[in-house]
């Protein structure tokens, strides 16, 4: 455990004044350990019944073919991709939050890095289900794998994005699950350690023999950079390759060179929109104002923030190229987003993911639950008005009139969308009570540095700047989940 005192003009990591390391366990591990309570029951009802929706929906597709959706011959591409893109953006900042910063050794991480893994997971797995459910004959999905012929097909074509799709996002996946599972193998010793009868030989399987020895941490640390270092490539490289679904076409709207960066950045921006809007909502109901503060909060806003003017930006440059190419088709393609018949979409669009974020600037915006709540919601929908309005504002009106043509969703079109969501949260509920969804073992470095006892022994003693102190304190006004009373004893 470390054992240096940090500046005390960095604000806590921890607060509340007696925290223990038994403490810690004790509430990370609460929602594991005991009975759910009516607020978890009411959100897995909610829930599973979305996910219900999502099983009618997608066995209605399997059953009458996607002609049960709104495409048509023009718009062959609609609900199905923009929620697969939508969802695998969402997973972004699960690998984020876990291997990038953690690479930078930034510890306000630790708090939240493993509800971000577990998001990744869940949201890819929500994505993968649209590849299978918008391909004509499912069941011959295992056509996108390389496999011998023996096994009735061809060799893919490596030419084609889709297929580099499925190598993408299936590392990814992969890749992700390990990282997540491994940073969980000290908690599920401790669970294991904890639990009797049948529990504990569940959670003895799960642990793969944890013995918490120095050789097993120093291992577990060298595996958790290795596993960092082969993810971080893997935020740029997935999204990246999403976007050439698109920038490798000739569409007009679709064959650009600033999709790669773009597309990145605003999974990166979703991504922790969607980490808020869980995590606001666990920390008020599994009582852990403690460890995700509003100093968690106030950075994930300001990712936000930066990621938000990136894609902002973007829009911008888009409409200029498409202006200073020359090209008409390209031109009319833009025109037709921002006045065209899916106007609403584009100016949603631009509304939630530009003009909202920027109202992070301000700090009481920024450090007010109900608005940053509120806001991760709007960004998201934002999101998802992104990606439906490249892809159908893009395909509905092409080169030849006589073909324009509009979309509109079918039941079986918004049921698959609203029951992916259901299934995403109902994956996530779950998660909830069989794992801790806060790294305990990570959390518990923090407590004799970075925590508010910490820094209040600090001042306690007396050996500091009364200027820094001063600062400091007026810092944790922000904080809901700090008493003033202790600091104007002093």
């Amino acid at each position: 455990m470390s054992g240096h005192n940090e500046s005390i003009l960095r604000e806590p990591l921890i607060t509340g004044t007696d925290i223990t390391y038994a403490k810690i366990t004790n509430d990370i591990l609460m929602p594991v350990e005991n009975k759910p309570n009516k607020a978890w029951w009411i959100g897995f009802i909610v829930a599973l019944c979305g996910a219900l929706l999502w099983v009618v929906a997608v066995s209605y597709t399997f059953w009458f073919g996607i002609g049960a959706w709104g495409l048509n011959k023009t718009v062959g591409w609609a609900w199905d991709i923009t929620g697969f893109v939508w969802w695998v953006g969402i997973g972004h900042a699960g690998t984020l939050i876990s291997a990038v910063l953690l690479l930078f050794r930034q510890n306000w991480r630790n708090s939240i890095n493993r509800s971000a893994e577990a998001m990744t997971i869940f949201a890819v797995i929500c994505a993968a289900t649209y590849v299978v459910s918008h391909m004509g004959r499912p069941w011959l999905a295992y056509w996108v794998l390389p496999l011998p012929n023996q096994f009735g097909s061809l060799w893919v074509n490596f030419n084609s994005p889709l297929v580099w799709d499925m190598f993408a996002i299936s590392t990814y996946f992969s890749v992700s699950l390990l990282f997540w599972y491994t940073g969980l193998l000290p908690d599920i010793a401790t669970i294991r350690d904890r639990a009797t009868g049948v529990k504990r030989k569940i959670y003895t399987v799960l642990s793969f023999g944890w013995a918490g020895n120095v050789k097993t941490w120093q291992r577990f640390e060298a595996v958790s950079i290795i596993l960092a270092g082969i993810s971080t490539p893997l935020v740029l490289s997935v999204h990246t390759i999403v976007s050439m679904d698109f920038a490798t076409s000739v569409i007009p709207g679709w064959h650009t060179t600033i999709f790669p960066p773009y597309f990145v950045a605003g999974a990166i921006f979703s991504g922790f929109a969607m980490v808020l809007t869980l995590l606001l909502v666990a920390r008020k109901v599994l009582g852990l104002e403690n460890y995700i503060t509003m100093f968690h909060i106030e950075s994930m806003n300001k990712i936000i923030i930066l990621t938000g003017s990136i894609v902002g930006v973007a829009y911008l440059t888009e409409f200029f190229i498409a202006w200073y190419s020359g090209s008409e088709y390209e031109q009319y393609a833009f025109i037709n987003r921002s006045t065209g018949p899916y106007w609403w979409a584009y100016w949603m669009m631009m509304t939630c993911n530009v003009i909202s974020p920027q109202l992070l600037w301000f700090k009481k915006i920024r450090t007010s639950i109900p608005a940053t709540w509120i806001l991760s919601i709007v960004v998201n929908i934002g999101m998802w008005f992104e990606r439906f309005v490249i892809i159908v504002t893009s395909l509905h009106r092409d080169y030849i009139p006589s073909s324009w043509a509009m979309f509109y969703p079918t039941w079986v079109d918004v049921s698959v969308f609203v029951g992916s969501i259901g299934l995403f949260f109902t994956l996530f509920l779950l998660f909830l009570r069989v794992l801790p969804s806060i790294a305990i073992a990570e959390v518990k470095l923090l407590l004799k540095s970075a925590s508010e006892q910490a820094k209040l022994k600090q001042i306690k003693e007396g050996h500091l700047d009364p200027t820094h102190v001063s600062e400091y304190v007026e810092s944790l006004e922000k904080f809901d989940s700090v008493k003033q009373e202790e600091y104007a004893k002093i």
